[in-house]
């Protein structure tokens, strides 16, 4: 039974932690899947490349009333997804052929196969040949397994042709006609991705907004412009799925009794689940989480000494960037147990990369009341400022909360055009403590630039002094 100072399951995030530093260790990494995580193969980087293409392929509609009749001629949609498979695919497999076998990794080995704990620290390896399964422990565990799409309790569903975000982005051909269930920021970037491409759009939504997980203003104008530009379907509650002639049929009770509706595709997009149950993470001593994510503490080692967990499987953020910081902070208590540091999550910003694009950090407003914070609140339209003129944008804004006595920001929120990037100096100033007066008097804003927007929303606040 081979036994190593590390093992490391996955191959996203965790797979960053070996440098030189560790060559002198005996290490081991176990993948069950493709190199490189959800990220880098079914989530943040091919998605993007897709809604980039998407934007593209939505600017001639958006032209027209600015004067310029473009159009667009057609959508080939092969070569897109092979053009994004095509760069993305390769990394994946350089980063196999690195660990297994590069000169600098001469001292891991690599299980390619499925993990799944059978004792402390002990952990049985199968793969998917004829190869019998190995044992194999280990001083230091880090689990950096991920998570995988969740699944709603759906009658039928098991029994017609579906897909989830690991899969849809492969199809070979786009339907006519697409049903999207889930209203979170999967179900909003594929929407604007399969819209701008030519699909006819349903979304099925359980409440009564989309991305209700942010702040309420952002969720409620996010509603508004999906409702115009989608069929969507809220207060639905899916009762069964139909295979049909031509593909699915979902059918649904809503507020005026029970309707169908059908399509071509079907994507199923109602969260994801950490794979903590995968890797049988009980047999070894480690807690989870009613959701199935691993406790971790503040330096990401879970209860069982020596056994580190980050990204997905612990964190309930399920952010790349997060998985990142997490990977540092374990790679640093590896080599320095005396001297450990924590992961810092206190302002984790996230985006989601549908039209209109929205970013967000810190508290909601709803969560400021929630936990009895004082706050003043301001918005700043970008119709308000020189560049939300040139983009005659009409739906977009920012909205900031702050302590009315000191001025520190405590969460920030954007609708709009580039929000992701817009946000970022709202992000730095919360991360060092900058308050909004200063912020916003500080510095110089370019003018006519996009940040204005962060300035005036920071202008408009009401505080105390």
């Amino acid at each position: 039974m081979p036994h190593y100072d590390l093992v490391i399951v996955g191959t996203g995030s965790g797979n960053s932690i070996l440098d030189h530093r560790f060559a002198d260790w005996k290490t081991a990494i176990v993948e069950k899947g493709v190199f490189g995580g959800t990220c880098l193969n079914v989530g943040c980087i091919p998605t993007k490349m897709f809604v980039h293409t998407a934007d593209l392929a939505a600017s001639p509609a958006a032209a027209v009333r600015l004067g310029v009749d473009a159009e667009l001629r057609g959508v080939r949609w092969r070569d897109i997804r092979d053009r994004i498979f095509g760069r993305i695919d390769p990394i994946a497999a350089g980063g196999r052929d690195y660990r297994t076998s590069h000169e600098d990794n001469a001292a891991v080995t690599v299980y390619e196969g499925a993990g799944r704990f059978t004792g402390k620290k002990e952990m049985q390896v199968t793969f998917d040949d004829e190869r019998p399964a190995e044992t194999i422990t280990a001083d230091r565990f880090v689990l950096a397994a991920g998570g995988r799409p969740l699944l709603p309790d759906v009658p039928g569903l098991s029994e017609v042709d579906y897909h989830t975000s690991d899969t849809v982005m492969r199809v070979d051909e786009l339907p006519e006609r697409a049903i999207i269930l889930g209203g979170g920021f999967i179900a909003a970037e594929f929407a604007h991705i399969l819209d701008a491409l030519g699909v006819h759009v349903t979304v099925v939504a359980r409440s009564g907004a989309l991305l209700r997980a942010e702040d309420e203003d952002i969720s409620t104008r996010f509603t508004e412009i999906a409702l115009d530009r989608f069929d969507v379907r809220l207060h639905r509650d899916t009762l069964r799925a139909r295979k049909t002639a031509s593909g699915v049929a979902l059918d649904l009770r809503g507020p005026d009794g029970e309707e169908t509706v059908e399509a071509g595709l079907l994507l199923v997009a109602t969260g994801r689940r950490p794979n903590s149950d995968l890797l049988d993470v009980a047999a070894t001593g480690v807690a989870t989480t009613d959701s199935g994510h691993v406790v971790v503490d503040e330096y990401q080692q879970t209860e069982v000494d020596g056994v580190y967990a980050l990204g997905d499987l612990s964190s309930t953020y399920e952010l790349k960037h997060v998985a990142n910081h997490e990977s540092r902070v374990v790679q640093h208590n590896l080599l320095h147990p005396d001297e450990p540091v924590a992961a810092d999550h206190r302002f984790v910003p996230h985006a989601v990369f549908g039209s209109p694009q929205v970013a967000s950090v810190g508290l909601t407003e709803r969560e400021a009341e929630e936990r009895g914070v004082r706050y003043v609140t301001a918005t700043q339209e970008y119709a308000g400022i020189a560049y939300g003129w040139a983009l005659e944008d009409t739906t977009g804004f920012a909205k900031v909360l702050a302590d009315p006595a000191t001025g520190q920001l405590l969460g920030a929120h954007i609708i709009g055009p580039q929000a992701p990037t817009v946000i970022q100096p709202l992000i730095q100033a919360m991360s060092f403590g900058l308050d909004a007066h200063t912020m916003a008097r500080g510095q110089y804003w370019i003018h006519p630039a996009m940040p204005e927007l962060v300035e005036n929303a920071l202008l408009n606040l009401p505080l105390d002094n």
